[in-house]
């Protein structure tokens, strides 16, 4: 039986650890954790916030998930969006999904995120 979801991996080229950092860790102010030394070796580097935990892997022949992506649900989703805007990160937002406000953001390896919160009532 199915519990949950512990982490989500998005793919990135070699060597970006350092503007993944800036953007995971700086931008959308995840923490970041230490990876155990023997996948440290591999490269790439692991976030969370409260439960959500993403993990970034490196891959050889990469090409950024535009379509595939995390569904981030957060709170006060339009200070939230501010607040990535001015710390330089790209905002689109989406009004298609009913119930919901979201809006769409790009890692700086161009991974899509989806960014989400239920509307009250």
């Amino acid at each position: 039986m199915l519990a949950a979801i512990d982490h989500v991996q998005l793919a990135a080229p070699p060597g970006s650890e350092d503007r993944l950092r800036a953007y995971y860790r700086d931008v959308l102010g995840m923490t970041e954790v230490t990876k155990p030394p023997v996948l440290a070796a591999r490269g790439g580097c692991w976030f969370e916030a409260g439960p959500v935990r993403l993990h970034l892997g490196m891959e050889e022949d990469f090409r950024p998930a535009r379509k595939a992506h995390p569904g981030l649900r957060v709170t006060g989703i339009a200070a939230y969006a501010r607040g990535l805007e001015e710390r330089g990160a790209k905002v689109v937002w989406d009004e298609d999904l009913p119930g919901h406000r979201r809006f769409y953001s790009e890692d700086p390896v161009g991974n899509r995120l989806e960014f989400l919160e239920p509307l009250a009532g």
